[in-house]
């Protein structure tokens, strides 16, 4: 698969990442089965959460992937922290113990990226940068990012923390495009036009922070997927007949529409079947026109002023 730099980082991953949310809902060997044909397509770039699966998820991906230090060498370990039962929470003291956790459940002495999972309304930067520095001082995690946070937040971040942050993860698809529309229809009088997370897009470009995608099927929040759904025929069929043209599947031509984007995005997977995975990383390989990108841009709903 081709690969990408993470950010400012020195750290080359693969375009596409595997999310592990959903490890859960396989079987052991079903489990084992997917994480090393994933490796086999070169995608060993693994992103966690220590709320998945209430951490059941990093103990099943652990087990699955038979971890040890030749496998850990292999591979590229994410996880995020933050989310608590009705609350977030960017305390130092749940950061140091929330790490400890992760890496209890992943058989690992280290984490590659450390996410801040959603923002904290009650952050104190000055904590977090305490966190950061002991985590990266202990050897425990590499490099830091964040998840669905906008410019204003990551700079207040930024203020204190002396480490980069290199991704952000942020929901993003063909149908939940708004930080790509509000750029196109400035100054509009119209929806598209509002700017709804202050030009994080721009931002992260500006700032070499690498834009991970999450969600990159769903339409709403979480409402269902775009492809094959009745609510998106004419998107479905456009897509359909870009997918005929490269002899793809659809579902490579809607991870490869993201890819397409210059801002050298790294969505996030979540699939928990090989083939559908497959297709994903198949995107990787195509690289669509600007008339075709734009034609699904407009084929979803969304306008050109």
């Amino acid at each position: 698969m081709r690969t990408m730099r993470l950010g400012s980082s020195n750290l080359e991953v693969p375009v596409v990442a595997v999310g592990c949310m959903r490890i859960n809902s396989l079987e052991k060997s079903e489990a084992e089965r997917f994480v090393q044909a994933a490796l086999e397509e070169g995608a060993n770039f693994f992103d966690h959460a220590d709320i998945y699966g209430g951490g059941t998820c990093e103990e099943i991906f652990a087990d699955a992937i038979h971890m040890n230090d030749d496998i850990r060498e292999k591979i590229i370990l994410q996880s995020k922290c933050g989310i608590r039962k009705g609350m977030f929470d960017f305390s130092k003291e749940h950061i140091l113990n929330s790490v400890d956790g992760i890496l209890k459940r992943l058989k690992t002495d280290y984490l590659d990226v450390l996410l801040l999972h959603r923002p904290d309304a009650l952050v104190e930067p000055e904590e977090v940068a305490e966190a950061f520095d002991q985590l990266e001082s202990s050897g425990k995690v590499r490099h830091f990012g964040v998840s669905n946070q906008n410019p204003m937040q990551i700079q207040l971040l930024q203020k204190y923390v002396k480490q980069p942050i290199v991704a952000n993860q942020l929901q993003l698809s063909i149908t939940n495009a708004t930080m790509i529309s509000s750029g196109i229809n400035v100054n509009m009088e119209n929806e598209s036009a509002i700017n709804r997370d202050g030009s994080v897009l721009d931002f992260c470009r500006l700032n070499d922070i690498t834009i991970q995608p999450w969600s990159p099927f769903q339409y709403g929040f979480f409402e269902g997927v775009f492809l094959g759904s009745e609510k998106f025929p004419e998107l479905n069929q456009k897509i359909d007949e870009i997918a005929a043209k490269y002899e793809v599947s659809k579902t490579t031509i809607a991870i490869a529409w993201i890819l397409r984007h210059p801002a050298h995005m790294q969505p996030v997977i979540g699939t928990m079947n090989m083939d559908r995975l497959k297709d994903c990383i198949q995107a990787s390989e195509i690289r669509l026109t600007r008339e075709e990108w734009y034609s699904i841009y407009r084929a979803a709903g969304n306008i050109l002023p």
